[in-house]
């Protein structure tokens, strides 16, 4: 059994969703980044709302403070769930 966090994907997507973690946990991304580079009419590449749908990335203000854009961030489930990919995966 895995430590990995549960979350609720088809198993074909969880390499997208991993590859959208990575994205996001590499700096921090605007609300307008993600959808210029993640935006999709196909619901099987739903990498952005799988991972807010399972808690993994949260907008959130950046340090520019209340008039800057949101950004996503990784909460904690979604490092856990990336770290223990990574692990799996090692």
């Amino acid at each position: 059994m895995s430590d990995s966090p549960v979350i609720e994907a088809s198993a074909s997507q969880l390499g997208n969703l991993a590859q959208f973690l990575i994205w996001v946990a590499e700096r921090p991304r605007t609300y307008a980044d993600i959808m210029d580079a993640w935006r999709t009419s196909c619901p099987r590449l739903s990498a952005w709302e799988d991972a807010t749908a399972n808690g993994l990335v949260d907008l959130t203000r950046g340090d520019a403070g209340a008039l800057g854009p949101a950004v996503a961030m990784l909460t904690d489930k979604g490092r856990a769930w990336l770290a223990s990919r990574e692990k799996s995966t090692a």
